[in-house]
């Protein structure tokens, strides 16, 4: 092997078959990995979201009108007996307004607002899962 075929080698092994440069092509390949990353990132986070959300803003609608659906009971059954509206009462008194779970207070209100964001997160992630398919 002569040197001049050494450096007739180096001088095209970047080029492939067909005559154009690998170095364009690794450049896509590279940039498809990362756009199938984010892709995947974008789509988990708007399942996830998707999955929560409604759970989310149910439990927050649901405590936030349980004292209203107790109290009204318990009016109404108050006509009926004075023992079973003192008892509706108590129990209408008893659902909390917060719950601290460890540094974290849960608030009817707070519930209902993390739910209409989740849901805003997943339109985001359905957006952005979008616009990287399109990238790809």
């Amino acid at each position: 092997m002569s040197p001049s075929d050494d450096s007739f080698r180096s001088h095209y092994s970047a080029e492939l078959s067909d005559g154009r440069s690998a170095r364009p092509r690794l450049a896509s390949i590279i940039r498809l990995g990362i756009w199938s990353v984010l892709y995947f990132l974008f789509y988990l986070a708007q399942q996830i979201a998707e999955l929560l959300a409604p759970l989310v803003l149910i439990l927050g609608i649901g405590w936030a009108a349980l004292p209203h659906v107790l109290g009204a009971v318990s009016s109404g059954a108050g006509s009926v007996d004075a023992q079973a509206r003192d008892v509706m009462s108590h129990v209408a008194d008893a659902v909390p307004h917060q719950i601290l779970v460890g540094s974290h207070l849960l608030t009817p209100s707070g519930l209902i607002f993390d739910g209409v964001m989740l849901m805003a997160v997943a339109a985001l992630g359905a957006t952005l899962s979008a616009v990287a398919a399109r990238s790809m």
